[in-house]
């Protein structure tokens, strides 16, 4: 049976192999733009840094050796990423099939020794041109499956994220040898670039 998950809540995670599924309804207006929610995972160590920019996992870096969608991994045979993480690709208006529509592959035993957490981030692209926000989106989650594809465990926002337009859903760690999860639904007034310059002292082209 799954675990519904409440805001700060912490368990711990049995799983090696695992996908990160994210899901949201967007409350489009007739006529209006479309939503780009773009779900990243940052690869940090002990300090909260990344130690490099491959550890920046988004729409133009899917697997740590900077593929895309004009280059994508199933071109290079890219099963688990470079660094035991991969996103299978971006959804720019919010109409992929499935029940997610962004997933992020996790393969534990293959991180790098020194990535100790992974933070999960969902951003809103062009949200200032186009006057979006989070609190325009509803049915916002995150959810854990196994490598059957079987939902463990479910985090559903329940906040009215009235101005926020990026959401860390979600945070991966590692204490006391255990990896964890943590449901945080930490929401920002920021685009992905702030948890760029957050997370990382270098140059990230995107």
């Amino acid at each position: 049976m799954a675990i519904n998950l409440v805001k700060g809540q912490k368990v711990k995670v049995e799983l090696s192999r695992m996908t990160a599924g994210l899901g949201w309804d967007p409350n489009e207006q007739p006529g209006g733009p479309p939503f780009d929610l773009d779900a990243s995972a940052f690869l940090l160590n002990d300090q909260g840094k990344l130690m490099k920019a491959e550890h920046f996992i988004f729409y133009n870096n899917l697997c740590g050796l900077g593929h895309n969608e004009e280059n994508p991994c199933e071109d290079h045979g890219c099963a688990d990423g470079d660094f035991g993480v991969r996103h299978t690709g971006d959804d720019p208006d919010g109409s992929s099939d499935g029940d997610d529509k962004e997933q992020i592959l996790f393969n534990l035993d293959d991180l790098p020794e020194d990535v100790s957490q992974i933070v999960i981030v969902v951003t809103i692209d062009a949200w200032k041109e186009r006057k979006q926000n989070f609190g325009q989106v509803q049915n916002s989650y995150m959810r854990l499956l196994n490598e059957a594809q079987e939902e463990v465990m479910k985090y559903e926002l329940d906040e009215d994220f009235s101005i926020e337009t990026a959401v860390e859903f979600g945070r991966i760690y590692k204490r006391n040898n255990q990896w964890k999860f943590e449901a945080s639904g930490r929401g920002y007034a920021e685009d992905l670039s702030y948890f760029v310059s957050n997370y990382y002292d270098g140059n990230i082209v995107k």
